[in-house]
């Protein structure tokens, strides 16, 4: 009987795995197809544009949620089949993310022309997209809110499925409205996508309709939002500073070098997000789980040099195959306009490659809940980000100092990580390890 459970286990993981992976497929080429569309419609000087504002409805999404539904996710699947907690975890997350959400909304539609001052350096235009994107903020909250549900009773089959569909249909949209409205139509495209999902996403929410009724005011809980705030915390620098690091950068690119520059620096960005779609999937799939069981230490350094052993030769390969194609994944991701993308190429991929070795390591920090190691590396990645950028450009006046930036940020950055678990990965092991 272990034997058949094991073996339809196993089964369930590898169609999981499949349609995550088909998920992860779906996402780059959904981005590549919009960058080839920018780039043929727009050029370089939109990208640049068009990376603000992501940064920006990316963070502002964080903020309007909270940054609370990861935890969700953990308190649904601990308290689903006990009703009491199940409905204050419901219901807090629900209100207080709503009023949040409204905070927010009400903030970004009345506020537009100044948030379109700071986003949008030297254009004056684009302030009804920040109110569009004010007014579909909900939308996009009450769609994390389900999908967090749903996860939480780990529906992941149709989660992916729900994400693969909208993911198809929202580049369908970015592309029609790129294709008729140039720039206007992919910054509107940029602040609706998220917000399209909700409309598949209403499937889930009428197959579990009956948890509506445990969502009520009443029962509120002071003690669920505690226990939910160290996932609010620790999105707040993940998902909310590190973008707006990002929106900074570009705007003293744009504003000391020029925005042409600012956008071969997004286009080089996307690339690499492309690829490491890839590498954080199979990481969160496989890493997180594995490192929430190892309670040894001797454990923990056989897991990471073992992974260490698995996924460089993978990844130096794959990286090297990259930087040799550099100039054919340019004119093909973008067009012959960013060929000066090649030249950031070589200290993005170094950069990257520290990065995913830092993050195998970090992992631990989430599967240990080791709440303020986490906090403090972020920011310190965060705060050496960006004045390692700005001295950079500053230095070369070239975009080539952002890149360079990149790669030292996280040399720091892993420095700072192999120091934290020294004892855990060069101390002397013992018995009782």
């Amino acid at each position: 009987m272990k034997k058949l459970i094991n073996y339809i286990n196993s089964k369930v993981l590898v169609k999981i795995t499949s349609l995550q992976t088909a998920s992860v497929l779906t996402r780059v080429l959904a981005g590549i197809l919009t960058s080839k569309a920018i780039a043929i419609f727009i050029g370089a000087e939109g990208l640049a544009l068009i990376g603000n504002l992501r940064n920006f409805v990316g963070s502002f999404q964080t903020v309007a949620t909270l940054g609370l539904y990861k935890g969700v996710v953990k308190y649904v699947s601990e308290f689903k089949e006990n009703t009491v907690k199940l409905s204050k975890t419901l219901s807090t997350v629900y209100y207080v993310g709503f009023i949040a959400t409204i905070t927010v909304s009400f903030f970004c539609y009345f506020k537009s022309e100044w948030i379109n001052n700071i986003i949008f350096p030297t254009y004056n235009d684009y302030a009804y997209v920040i109110r569009i994107f004010a007014i579909v903020l909900p939308f996009y909250a009450l769609n994390m809110f389900t999908f967090s549900i749903m996860n939480g009773f780990s529906k992941y089959k149709i989660l992916i499925i729900i994400n693969i569909i909208g993911q198809i249909l929202s580049v369908a949209i970015a592309l029609l409205l790129i294709y008729q409205n140039k720039i206007d139509g992919a910054l509107i495209s940029v602040v609706i996508a998220e917000s399209l999902i909700f409309l598949i996403t209403l499937v889930g929410i009428i197959n579990r309709k009956s948890l509506i009724k445990h969502i009520k005011v009443s029962h509120v809980s002071l003690e669920i939002l505690k226990k939910l705030s160290p996932y609010s915390l620790m999105a707040f620098f993940s998902a909310v500073l590190l973008p707006l690091v990002a929106i900074i950068i570009r705007s003293y690119i744009i504003e000391n070098i020029g925005y042409k520059d600012a956008g071969f620096w997004e286009a080089m960005t996307r690339i690499s997000n492309y690829y490491l779609m890839f590498v954080s999937s199979l990481i969160a799939l496989y890493l997180l789980p594995r490192f929430s069981e190892i309670s040894s230490t001797r454990a923990f350094k056989k897991e990471v040099v073992s992974f260490y052993k698995t996924i460089i030769p993978v990844l130096s390969v794959g990286l090297l195959l990259i930087y040799l194609l550099k100039h054919y994944i340019v004119v093909t991701v973008f067009s012959k306009e960013f060929e000066p993308v090649e030249d950031l190429f070589l200290f993005q991929l170094l950069g990257d490659f520290i990065k995913i070795l830092s993050i195998i390591i970090a992992y631990q920090f989430l599967a240990k809940k080791m709440f303020w190691h986490y906090i403090l590396t972020e920011a310190f990645l965060i705060i050496i980000l960006y004045t390692t950028s700005i001295y950079f450009i500053d230095m070369l006046n070239n975009i080539k100092g952002a890149v360079i930036a990149h790669f030292i940020s996280y040399v720091m950055y892993y420095g700072i990580i192999l120091l934290i678990f020294s004892s855990s990965l060069f101390g002397v092991e013992s018995e009782g390890n």
